[in-house]
């Protein structure tokens, strides 16, 4: 089971964004590669923290977090779906600034060239509600810019390949030496040398790939998840941006949505509802068969267990909730008119609802909490 990101950090939920910096700095300086060479536990930490940050620092991603703990960013998330996603180059070209200066690049200890990443691509993928509640595997097609076939590169002559430029400054405390990114390439230390008719001026072409995307059960509308590598690449030996993948839910025609539960109106007639009757009626995965007693009552919720969507976080199912309507028929023949009006004073047709019958107010009260 993956560790807890607030107990990564050594944090309480209720940190603050300087809290939250703050412990992943002091966790990040105390497994930094430059300080653990070859210790592969320490690298296993120092990537953890990394994912723990890149989680709780975004406001959105640590809402989705809160609510629905690691199966929001399952195979989509954080580090692609788990640090292994990511590799050192990754985590620097990210959170370089944690370190405040103290510490370069990996195996780098006073900087270096670093790999650039491509930028991410979005897409919305639409679901139908059957798809939510069961999860699903889909594959579409994106056009993705990768380097171009026979393109070469160079080391940068501005840095000669260290991705940075030194300066120094005479100031009032002497001359001051420091280091930044290169100008010309951006810090990754090469630049193009030669590159096909058909590629841009970065040495690109843009392809069409499709690409698989792993949807677990549960998701909801507007959700965001995170395919790794799948977005642009950028030249130079660069890391591939990833793929956003917005979730769109397709309204169902018969079935509402309210969280992981299910709601469904049964409309009956008059008679199905004085004699009682059994009714198919929709569900997720087809129809189920349920039973409605004698003398039901218009307004009756019918809860059926774990019929609804399933948890994110895998904590079992909602409902389906089913809404009883009876049907008052609006035109009427002489005989069926007659019936109604003898019995108007018959004291079986009289409202008698019982005590335990609950009001309007109190199901719908009842439905919410």
């Amino acid at each position: 089971m993956k560790k807890d990101f607030y107990e990564i950090l050594g944090i309480s939920k209720n940190a603050d964004a300087a809290e939250i910096k703050k412990a992943y700095r002091k966790s990040a300086l105390k497994y930094h590669p430059d300080k653990n060479p070859g210790d592969k536990e320490a690298e296993e930490n120092f990537k953890l923290a990394a994912e723990a940050y890149e989680v709780l620092s975004d406001p959105q991603k640590k809402a989705k977090y809160d609510q629905y703990g690691h199966q929001a960013f399952d195979g989509s998330g954080g580090f692609g779906g788990g640090h292994g996603g990511m590799n050192m180059d990754d985590i620097f070209s990210q959170f370089g600034d944690i370190f405040g200066g103290g510490f370069g690049g990996f195996g780098g200890g006073g900087g270096g060239p670093r790999r650039a990443k491509g930028s991410n691509l979005r897409i919305k993928v639409k679901l139908t509600l059957e798809e939510i509640a069961n999860g699903v595997e889909k594959k579409v097609k994106v056009k993705r810019k990768v380097q171009a076939k026979g393109v070469t590169y160079k080391t940068c002559t501005t840095c000669n390949g260290q991705g940075q430029v030194m300066r120094v400054t005479n100031t009032i405390l002497g001359r001051m030496q420091s280091a930044s990114t290169c100008p010309t390439c951006g810090g990754s230390g090469q630049i193009l040398d030669k590159r096909p008719s058909e590629a841009d001026a970065q040495g690109m072409v843009q392809e069409d790939e499709t690409v698989s995307i792993k949807i677990p059960a549960g998701v909801t509308d507007g959700m965001q998840l995170k395919v790794s590598n799948k977005g642009n690449d950028a030249p130079g030996n660069s890391i591939p941006g990833d793929l956003i993948v917005a979730i769109e839910e397709v309204e169902h025609e018969f079935l509402k949505r309210e969280g992981e539960n299910i709601h469904f109106d049964l409309y009956i007639s008059f008679p199905e509802a004085v004699l009682g009757v059994s009714k198919d009626i929709e569900a997720i995965n087809g129809k189920v068969r349920i039973k409605l007693e004698e003398g039901i009552q218009s307004g009756k919720i019918l809860r059926l267990k774990g019929k609804g969507i399933p948890s994110l976080n895998g904590y079992g199912s909602g409902d389906l909730l089913v809404h009883v309507n009876v049907w008052t028929p609006k035109t009427l023949n002489k005989e069926q008119k007659q019936f109604f009006e003898n019995a108007l004073n018959d004291e079986h047709f009289a409202p008698s609802p019982e005590k335990s019958e609950k009001s309007f107010f109190e199901k719908v009260k009842d439905m919410f909490s």
